[in-house]
């Protein structure tokens, strides 16, 4: 999985009707969301560490939409069952790096790239490569597809951010054609790609449905501790602009913060309630 935390710049209505806010802690995880006006309490949360299983499912219960890794044992009845429920299923795909621990790691570790920082057991690969491709197009995206999910959480587009070249655009923007064709599409980070993209095509329509942008106004301190303070304003005003820009685009907005701090998640909540974005606040940085 990695990390989610994008290496991008300098470091590296349902109708509108709402009608309460709700606050809650739970397992570890601060997390304040809208009502909406329907059976869930929160419109969106984060769960990439969390494996299937009954307590999985108890989790998940009180979020409308769902962002989860199916390779970390969902299969697609579970799928189904969410589904079945009201919620809109996202899974974790990771295009832009490889994890260690993944069973197909070593087919492809020879075009691998470099460490990506903070995590040790992870890579960055060369996306412009067709052997890369051709997996995350026809084999693993296909695997994830047919569970049943309602589309892709796309990881680490960031990778043109350090790696700046033709050939490593070309790669992420065929990639993300890929996947739109399959289902919903959500990128996570990718500032860099995307706003050129957007410059030079106009729009963002065929790559994307909405972005999730880390770390807007909180920041990670220590990795290991799950220690996490408020963010400098510099990169809190960058991040605002990327998200506009997103959002001109008519594409959806979420946020992903990392905080125990109840000051700063009541700015969080409040911001995204006035942008109309949704938004996840986690206490752990692993999103279990």
């Amino acid at each position: 999985m990695g990390n989610l935390i994008s290496v991008a710049k300098r470091n590296l209505s349902r109708r509108g009707l709402v009608l309460t806010l709700c606050v809650c802690f739970f397992m570890g995880v601060f997390s304040m969301n809208v009502c909406a006006g329907n059976k869930f309490a929160y419109d969106y949360g984060v769960f990439l560490s969390v494996n299937a299983g009954k307590s999985a499912m108890k989790k998940f219960g009180d979020y409308k939409t769902i962002v989860l890794d199916v390779q970390n044992g969902f299969s697609s009845k579970d799928i189904k069952k969410l589904k079945k429920k009201g919620h809109k299923v996202y899974s974790y795909i990771n295009v832009g790096a490889i994890e260690n621990y993944r069973d197909y790691y070593s087919r492809f570790e020879d075009i691998t790239l470099g460490v990506y920082d903070n995590w040790p057991d992870e890579k960055w690969v060369d996306v412009s490569t067709e052997k890369w491709q051709n997996f995350i197009l026809n084999e693993l995206s296909t695997e994830i597809d047919e569970t049943g999910v309602d589309g892709f959480f796309v990881d680490n587009i960031d990778v043109y951010y350090l790696y700046h070249t033709e050939n490593i655009y070309a790669g992420v923007e065929n990639i993300l054609k890929g996947l739109s064709k399959k289902g919903k599409v959500i990128i996570n980070g990718g500032d860099t790609f995307i706003t050129e993209y957007y410059e030079k095509n106009g729009n963002l329509n065929g790559i994307l449905d909405g972005v999730n942008q880390e770390t807007v106004f909180s920041k990670i301190i220590d990795y290991d501790k799950d220690k996490f303070g408020k963010n400098d304003s510099d990169e809190t005003k960058y991040f605002k602009k990327y998200l506009k820009t997103v959002k001109r685009a008519h594409k959806k907005c979420y946020l992903l913060e990392y905080t125990k701090d109840k000051k700063l998640s009541n700015k969080i909540r409040e911001y995204c309630k006035k942008k109309h974005y949704k938004y996840y606040i986690s206490g752990r940085l692993d999103l279990s």
